[in-house]
């Protein structure tokens, strides 16, 4: 059943439309001004607005610039009196599904709510098409390490709070962000991913801020860095410890004031981003070292999360092969083959210096080169190839 929501000062107006979408099968909520609307549309799912213009505390202009600011993406249908109809066209222009002046036709309110419901419930349908395709990896696991993290991510997720995550190479940090920001206000919105490592220090204030045309000899056209680029969602800052002092300066004023500027600009440009950071270095030792800035350490550090290696979480092992298993048979075509369980004991016994990357890498080498299930003589074999 959809959720309408009637934001409307007039008490008469607001129970009329109550009963009249009542007998079409909806649910209902009343709002008697802008903020009580869209107080109630940040804490509950509705599926459609039906909102006044002129009201108290929070127009309904107003109300639907905090709503398109905040990505919410409830389809909201202006009601209009005769002196409003310009704010009306206006509202549509800035995001609003349509607008019904006042008196209402009962014929098209309700036709305009249908196709609001059903343009809303076709970008939903659109979103879990993508995430079917695209796919989100579980984090999977169950030693203890593994499940505090997903408690960790399951409280911080919905907050804006800057994470820190550590741990060694092919732990899964980067999947760890990726659950962060899929769980969070944010999640229809980009989520950008800079390894800090892989950019040459002289390009990377270009490649986080963006650049005017003619800032440098190389710069033919403006580019927009990776913080615009996630205006409104998540920017993952990978191996920040590898980050030059004078890219980590300009970070630091980004995240106390919200605002960056291009390479060669003159302005400031105001970004709204969530910052995920990670790093496989001990960030204290680089800040005695002067590598790394004490002040951004604490900016970024507000919720620290480790990566456990695999070889702290060896009773995970067992779990991570069968997923491996299924998801590289599936890819290459194959039949789904078993591994035993002196396999697996073999397996838990390794030194797994790449850790959860290298395990994938050798179960798809087993899969590959063993001609039925995989056993003990086969990890003899194959785990270690000179």
């Amino acid at each position: 059943m959809a959720i309408i929501l009637i934001v409307e000062d007039e008490k008469s107006i607001r129970s009329a439309l109550n009963e009249l979408l009542t007998m079409e099968g909806y649910k209902v909520i009343e709002a008697s001004d802008g903020l009580e609307g869209y107080n109630l549309l940040k804490s509950k799912k509705i599926d459609c607005v039906l909102s006044d213009i002129i009201m108290p505390k929070l127009t309904g202009l107003e109300m639907l610039d905090k709503v398109i600011k905040d990505r919410i993406e409830t389809p909201i249908i202006m009601i209009s009196g005769h002196g409003s109809i310009d704010d009306a066209v206006e509202a549509v222009k800035k995001g609003a599904f349509d607008y019904i002046s006042k008196p209402l036709d009962i014929n098209r309110l309700l036709i305009t709510v249908r196709n609001a419901l059903d343009k809303s419930a076709l970008q939903i349908e659109s979103k879990n098409l993508k995430k079917e395709v695209l796919g989100l990896q579980e984090i999977i696991g169950e030693t203890k390490a593994i499940q505090n993290i997903k408690k960790t991510i399951a409280k911080v997720a919905p907050t804006d709070a800057r994470v820190l995550i550590t741990g060694e190479n092919g732990t899964g940090k980067e999947l760890i962000a990726r659950w962060l920001h899929e769980f969070s206000n944010r999640k229809n919105n980009p989520f950008v991913e800079v390894n800090c490592a892989a950019i040459p220090t002289e390009l990377i204030d270009s490649e986080l801020f963006g650049h005017e045309k003619g800032s440098f000899t190389s710069a033919v056209k403006q580019h927009i860095g990776k913080f615009e680029q996630a205006n409104g969602g998540t920017l993952f800052l990978d191996e920040i410890g590898d980050m030059s002092l004078s890219a980590q300066a300009k970070v630091l004023r980004a995240l106390q004031e919200g605002k960056i500027s291009r390479v060669g600009g003159e302005k400031d440009i105001e970004v709204n981003v969530r910052v995920l950071a990670a790093t496989n270095k001990n960030l204290n030792n680089e800040i005695e070292k002067g590598n790394f800035r004490l002040d951004l350490y604490h900016r970024l550090n507000v919720i620290p999360i480790h990566s456990p290696s695999l070889n702290e979480r060896t009773d995970d092992i067992p779990l991570l092969v069968s997923f491996f298993l299924k998801e590289i048979c599936i890819k290459s075509n194959t039949k789904e083959k078993q591994i035993s369980k002196d396999a697996l004991a073999e397996l838990k016994k390794f030194n797994w210096t790449g850790n959860i990357r290298e395990l994938r890498n050798i179960i798809e080498r087993l899969v590959i080169l063993c001609d039925g299930n995989i056993n003990k003589e086969d990890i003899l074999k194959y785990l270690i190839i000179k």
